[in-house]
């Protein structure tokens, strides 16, 4: 194997898994997403590694950069932040290579929707208030389709982990509003998740919107939206007394 998909994480160069930092080391190529990759990862690297930003390159130029690697019995990092599997357009650069009958391999990340979970001390899952994540985006430059719209997905009430979508909040919002949220739905923005300067702020889907332009907050950012923030729930049966399993009889 020579080509490895590696998924950086949210930002803190700890939270790389260990297999990825341990191919950090072995790469002779390493190809970052230096728009969002923290540069700080590439310490990890071996001295005389190639080192390529691909905010700068094309998708070919990106394909051409692996190839000539390969051909040349070198080891290659594709290092995308967070896990590589959201929304990091990996597919069309696994298809390119195997059409190229180059073998890869996925590494994954820790993702900066479990970052913000972290970020806000928060778990989406509570029993009696919401047991479904909804991980979408707002509509942009790239189409999303008609029945994933997100004022659809909004009629569930779930928590939502919104990506890429911050820089629209107000259309964010309004779109939350018309598929079925109250406007007092609890809201939680986090900038940067793990970086040093993480930023959180808290507020409902009506105020939202003022409370990030205040805070000049636009870029970066993922937005949480559900009950899940503030609500009462239920305790896990799991640990309850009365309940036995495999592993525990009931008291």
């Amino acid at each position: 194997m020579q080509v490895f998909f590696v998924g950086a994480g949210p930002g803190d160069p700890e939270l790389i898994t260990v297999k990825g930092r341990s191919l950090l080391g072995q790469a002779d190529v390493i190809i970052y997403a230096g728009s969002l990759v923290n540069p700080v990862l590439l310490q990890f690297a071996k001295q005389g590694t190639a080192i390529f930003n691909s905010a700068s390159m094309t998708l070919d130029e990106v394909l051409q950069t692996m190839e000539t690697a390969v051909n040349d019995g070198k080891l290659v990092v594709r290092l995308h932040t967070g896990d590589p599997s959201l929304y990091g357009a990996i597919q069309e650069q696994m298809d390119a290579l195997k059409a190229k009958n180059i073998d890869f391999e996925v590494v994954p990340g820790v993702s900066s929707f479990l970052a913000t979970a972290a970020a806000l001390k928060q778990e989406y899952t509570l029993p009696n208030v919401s047991q479904t994540v909804i991980i979408t985006r707002l509509e942009g430059r790239t189409a999303v389709p008609d029945k994933e719209k997100l004022a659809s997905l909004a009629s569930h009430n779930a928590t939502m982990c919104i990506f890429l979508s911050v820089h629209m909040l107000d259309k964010v919002t309004a779109e939350l509003i018309d598929g079925g949220y109250a406007e007092d739905t609890p809201v939680a923005v986090v900038q940067k998740a793990s970086w040093p300067e993480q930023k959180i702020i808290r507020g409902t889907i009506s105020t939202i919107a003022k409370q990030m332009s205040e805070a000049g907050i636009g870029r970066t950012a993922m937005i949480v939206v559900g009950r899940c923030l503030d609500a009462n729930y239920e305790l896990s049966r799991l640990y309850a007394a009365d309940f036995a399993h495999m592993y525990r009889d009931a008291k």
